[in-house]
């Protein structure tokens, strides 16, 4: 029985180990690239919320590249295996104050320009078992370099694990708007409802945490 057991829980560690993910490829405008991508090291999630590695990922491999994205194109982060875990997604812009390349992400810089949410009866997310998130640069995005910043918040443990991934870009032929503005950490609390429901117990409702798009 004991051996029995101890199979059982390596069995458990390893399919949870593989159920984790990256976001490794950009997808933008009709191109691909993972020279931009800050690569994570390795696919476990990122903890706490309050940690600096919220921005983009526990100690990324450098970015290679910054690559040329028009306002209103096409943006996403491409991941290694299907979202398994349920939870909200959504990605960010991050207004780099200068070159890109040199900035960690830090400051109040960050607004959303996409969200994935719940779908209820059943309960669920409508991100569950995509391989790639993704959306477009909003046409009234000013010019300038930007981190892309993709995330993706597992329920099924508490506290909550969270997936993130950055890719540099150069935004042109932007506009004029000014979106509000978080910083990361900073946008989520460890008590926000949205990061502590029980997926479990068939919620009928739902509030994402993360600032509106």
């Amino acid at each position: 029985m004991k051996f029995s057991t101890s199979i059982f829980g390596l069995f458990a560690i390893a399919h949870t180990a593989s159920a984790h993910y990256i976001f490794n490829t950009l997808i933008y405008g009709t191109q691909r690239s993972t020279d931009a991508v800050r690569l994570a090291q390795n696919n476990s999630p990122v903890q706490p919320v309050t940690s600096d590695n919220m921005r983009c990922n526990v100690n990324p491999y450098p970015a290679t590249a910054t690559v040329n994205v028009s306002a209103g194109d096409a943006i996403g982060l491409e991941l290694s295996a299907a979202i398994f875990h349920q939870g909200p997604a959504a990605i960010y812009l991050g207004a780099a104050p200068g070159d890109v390349a040199d900035w960690d992400g830090s400051g109040q810089a960050w607004f959303k320009i996409a969200e994935w949410g719940p779908t209820f009866n059943p309960f669920t997310f409508t991100n569950l078992g995509l391989t790639q998130l993704m959306t477009t640069i909003p046409e009234n995005t000013p010019s300038g370099q930007y981190l892309v910043r993709a995330e993706q918040i597992g329920l099924h443990n508490l506290p909550a694990e969270y997936y993130v991934g950055c890719a540099q870009i150069n935004v042109f032929n932007g506009g004029s708007g000014n979106p509000s503005k978080v910083s990361i950490p900073g946008y989520i609390q460890p008590t926000d409802p949205g990061v502590t429901a029980n997926i479990y117990n068939s919620p009928t409702n739902y509030t994402i945490v993360q600032n509106s798009v």
